[in-house]
């Protein structure tokens, strides 16, 4: 349950200001369908994060416990300084796709918006962290829909007015605790 909770955290916190969020408000304000996209933001979420979460899990059997330890508290202080940049939506992303529909499209432009985004490299980290892939993809993806879902069914007010930069302080601390929780086990172990 620790895996599931601490996912679902970190990539809600995460997830604030990031830039498939601005997609979300994107493919909501041009299609104004929310159910065909919130379907589409829960699909592609769960295809990339499981098959970020089966990296992860992969790399536990890469690597002694101490090693990917130490490997996980570089990545997750390198994450809470990436947490602090915030993201630009690259409209052409959206753009070209649009023509498939609310669903497809929403399907698509996600998918590939995650791929190296931080909560793909933050389930990877996670998975490997916790060793538990279904606990932490569906904490991952509770995580993206906790922040994407509001940005959906409530277009620009979600971003206009949640404080986002206070958001992102606590998401990068969330991840230096993490860091600090890797090395105190590459210590102890």
């Amino acid at each position: 349950m620790e895996a599931f909770l601490v996912s679902t955290g970190i990539v809600a916190l995460a997830e604030m200001g990031d830039k498939t969020q601005l997609l979300a408000l994107v493919l909501a304000a041009r299609f104004r369908a929310p159910i065909p996209i919130i379907l589409g933001i829960l699909l592609s979420t769960l295809a990339n994060h499981f098959i970020a979460g089966a990296v992860g899990h992969w790399l536990t059997a890469l690597f002694s416990p101490t090693t990917l330890s130490w490997i996980l508290a570089a990545c997750f202080l390198a994450m809470a300084i990436w947490i602090l940049i915030p993201d630009k939506l690259d409209d052409d992303e959206s753009s070209a796709i649009k023509k498939f529909g609310p669903f497809v499209a929403t399907f698509i432009a996600f998918f590939l918006a995650e791929m190296g985004d931080k909560t793909q490299i933050a389930t990877v980290m996670l998975a490997a962290q916790y060793n538990s892939l279904f606990w932490v993809v569906a904490g991952t993806t509770v995580g993206m829909m906790i922040a994407n879902v509001p940005a959906v069914l409530l277009g620009n007010f979600s971003a206009e007015k949640l404080p986002l930069r206070a958001i992102h302080i606590v998401a990068a601390l969330l991840f230096v605790a993490m860091a600090g929780f890797a090395i105190y086990q590459a210590i102890t172990i």
